[in-house]
């Protein structure tokens, strides 16, 4: 079979399996589009408090716009540099909930938003672990509520003999995500 035919095999091969999940997808999360809310049956069934609260939530874009960007630049010029892996920003932000038929036009951005929001902050999550990997990779003396994917690779709090013989090689040890 020559290199095209085999091509074309395989997109058929492909379509076939997202055929087939979009087949299981349907028979487990039925459509729901009934259940959608006309825009302004929506804006009539909700509280005023949420009507009055939208500009503060929203107003929020702007600086979150602006931390995206200050991430993205900060790690496209220092993350080579230190020798850091670059954090994959898809990975973190993901926008599938506006496919969903029973959402309306609202609710859409709404779930746009928070998606944008949360994945932002997990994704500064990890580009700040990485970099304290690098710099401070030294665990708190306090117990952390939810310590950050890297907290691991740390040294444990007051071990100055470890982190003498060993920080260059912690500031090296990205090996788990390659």
């Amino acid at each position: 079979m020559d290199v095209r035919a085999a091509k074309i095999q395989l997109l058929r091969e492909i379509r076939a399996i997202e055929d087939e999940l979009e087949a299981s997808f349907s028979r487990h999360h039925p459509a729901g589009a009934e259940l959608k809310l006309c825009l302004l049956q929506y804006l009539r069934q909700s509280r005023i408090t949420a009507l009055l609260t939208v500009p503060f939530i929203y107003g929020c874009l702007i600086p979150f716009a602006l931390l995206d960007l200050s991430l993205r630049l900060y790690e496209s010029v220092c993350f080579p540099l230190y020798g850091i892996p670059r954090v994959r920003r898809s990975q973190y932000l993901i926008f599938d909930r506006g496919r969903l038929p029973y959402l309306n036009a609202i609710e859409k951005i709404h779930c746009f938003y928070c998606s944008y929001v949360n994945g932002l902050c997990a994704y500064a999550t990890e580009i700040v672990a990485r970099t304290e990997q690098h710099w401070c990779p030294v665990q708190h003396e306090l117990p952390l509520r939810a310590p950050h994917s890297r907290y691991g690779k740390f040294f444990p709090y007051g071990d100055a003999q470890s982190y003498a013989q060993r920080i260059e090689q912690v500031r090296r040890d990205f090996a788990d995500l390659q």
